[in-house]
């Protein structure tokens, strides 16, 4: 065989073992990218969206006297713009007089008219109390004129001598009941007067604390500072929204030398969130900036979240530093530390597929094959998540599912372990 012949034949053998072993490798594309498995210090966060405000604020309130005037919501006509800065005394805001306008004319006529009773009740009884004593005047008269009738009898039969005393008995008699009227009604008189006066009193009362609640329908600043919108779980408070009788707060003065970062963690996190847990805080306006934060307060009670069958939990963030940036309602982004592992193995969250609900696999490179392999997982993160056993360091794992091995079946780790039990009792 010539040199060209032995040539040829070299190069054949060359592009037969390239495309055996090219065939035996997966199809080499953008999907199936392999990462290893790493070691090292694992952190467990919950990721949350959160909002400053002060910890410390005194609050700008409304008129605190509605509900006993049965007004049990105001319209905000008008407020000042939010982060104004204000001193005390300054406008803040305008609520909507126009219900308790109303209902000051209705009590208005109502005591006008229990003001007529009065004095009608005061003539009437005025004019008992004086008819009463003039019959008492009367029937005093009339028992000295039967009593002198009487003595001129002492010289008449014993029918008219009697017949006289007996008028004088009746006089006496007559005399002594109406004195008794004249007493009950005295007291009659004094409790009508008694109860019309309390009712007079009581709706001038009423009429007075409207006419003082009307001076509280404008609003001014109780201290200096820098005015922010009150906020709750419903929303902000601006103009044209009402305040309710029981939370009349339509603004803040805050205290920015200590912040919070008010969050919201949904159900199936909020059993990881602890008091002093630390807080790694972005904020979306200065994303060169970081804050470390603590927790200071997780709700015991949930919340509905609008528009959803979700509830969350209200937890407080605690900024351990502040910036002359930072500023009231801007948006913060929460890296709760939950727990940190010294020492943990970990793979990409990607990497982990379910199978049936019960069995958690990886795609894990071997050689020139690809296999299935059942994995156990323990705490994870937003990223990452913690392999207890199936992999071990240096492993390598698909990022994505490889097609080539779909349709294998799932190495579990139960058969695994079997097979290293073998192992170690035959070489014994």
């Amino acid at each position: 065989m010539n040199k060209k012949n032995i040539r040829i034949s070299i190069i054949i053998s060359i592009l037969i073992v390239s495309g055996l072993f090219l065939l035996s490798r997966p199809s080499k594309n953008s999907d199936n990218i392999l990462v290893e498995v790493k070691k090292g210090v694992f952190i467990v966060d919950v990721i949350t969206t959160g909002e400053l405000e002060a910890k410390y604020s005194v609050e700008i309130q409304g008129p605190k006297g509605l509900r006993a005037h049965r007004i049990w919501q105001v319209t905000i006509q008008d407020m000042i713009e939010e982060g104004t800065y204000v001193k005390k005394g300054d406008y803040v805001a305008r609520l909507d007089a126009s219900e308790l306008t109303n209902k000051l004319s209705e009590y208005q006529i109502e005591y006008d008219k229990i003001q007529s009773q009065f004095v009608q009740t005061q003539l009437d009884t005025t004019l008992q109390m004086r008819q009463s004593r003039d019959d008492l005047i009367n029937l005093s008269y009339e028992i000295e004129e039967r009593e002198m009738t009487l003595e001129q009898s002492q010289f008449e039969p014993p029918a008219t001598i009697k017949k006289a005393k007996i008028e004088v008995e009746k006089a006496t008699r007559a005399y002594q009941q109406a004195k008794e009227n004249y007493f009950i009604k005295q007291k009659q008189n004094i409790a009508k007067m008694t109860e019309v006066t309390a009712s007079l009193k009581k709706q001038g009362l009423e009429l007075k604390g409207l006419k003082e609640l009307t001076q509280k329908f404008m609003i001014y600043a109780p201290e200096d500072g820098m005015l922010i919108y009150y906020k709750d779980f419903e929303g902000t408070v601006k103009p044209g929204m009402q305040i309710s009788a029981w939370n009349p707060t339509v603004a803040t003065l805050p205290d920015l030398s200590v912040m919070l970062s008010q969050t919201y963690v949904n159900e199936v996190d909020i059993r990881k969130i602890k008091k002093n847990q630390l807080v790694e805080i972005g904020l979306d306006a200065f994303p060169e900036k970081s804050i470390q934060g603590k927790v200071i307060r997780v709700a015991n009670v949930g919340e509905q979240k609008p528009n959803s069958d979700a509830k969350v939990f209200k937890v407080s963030i605690e900024l351990l530093s502040t910036d002359e940036l930072i500023k009231p309602s801007m948006t913060t982004s929460n890296k709760i530390i939950t727990k940190i592992h010294q020492d943990a193995l970990f793979i990409p969250l990607e990497c982990l597929y379910n199978y049936q609900d019960s069995i958690t696999y990886v795609y894990q490179k071997q050689g020139i094959k690809i296999i299935k392999k059942e994995v156990i997982i323990g705490d994870t993160n937003s990223d990452e998540a913690i392999i207890i056993e199936g992999l071990t360091l240096g492993d390598e794992v698909y990022l994505s599912k490889v097609k080539e091995a779909e349709n294998q079946d799932i190495i579990r780790l139960s058969v695994l372990t079997s097979k290293v039990s073998k192992q170690l009792d035959s070489k014994s």
